[in-house]
């Protein structure tokens, strides 16, 4: 679930449908989601690990195209809550041996965007992937400070 949910809020990953990332029988490389915090789309990668884990998760549940990607087992809920995805996160963090105070659902979202933005330097790019209204959201949500700005410049010569 993680893989799928680094660029994704916890309430638009919880909410896939089987149909938002397949293709008839094939898991789609992007796929791309209505926000539900500012209702602009937004664009995300499923990697070939996440692929094949989607697809083997497709064949052994056998869910259909307008079922939820995870669903609940929990009858008066229609798929994994995210209250319930931030335990599973808290799980996971705990098993690999990390401090699971210093992880969650979000920090990982916030995480593939500063990998992203320290690679790449291409604000606008995180603004697209994150799915920002105004570049201002992105700079205060990397948390770029005047510092990081004039590294950059002493890096660049013209």
């Amino acid at each position: 679930m993680t893989a799928l949910g680094r660029q994704l809020r916890a309430c638009d990953l919880v909410s896939l449908r089987v149909r938002d990332v397949t293709h008839g029988n094939q898991v789609l490389s992007r796929a791309m989601v209505i926000q539900r915090k500012t209702q602009r789309p937004v664009q995300f990668e499923l990697t070939e690990p996440t692929r094949t884990t989607v697809s083997a998760w497709l064949e052994k549940s056998r869910l259909r195209g307008d079922q939820f990607l995870f669903p609940s087992r929990v009858t008066r809920s229609p798929h994994v809550s995210t209250r319930q995805y931030a335990r599973i996160v808290h799980h996971w963090t705990d098993a690999a041996g990390l401090d699971s105070s210093a992880y969650g659902t979000h920090s990982m979202r916030r995480t593939k965007a500063t990998l992203i933005y320290k690679r790449t330097k291409n604000l606008r790019a995180v603004q697209l992937l994150l799915g920002h209204s105004k570049l201002e959201s992105t700079v205060w949500y990397l948390g770029i400070e005047v510092e990081d700005a004039l590294e950059t410049s002493a890096q660049t010569e013209i």
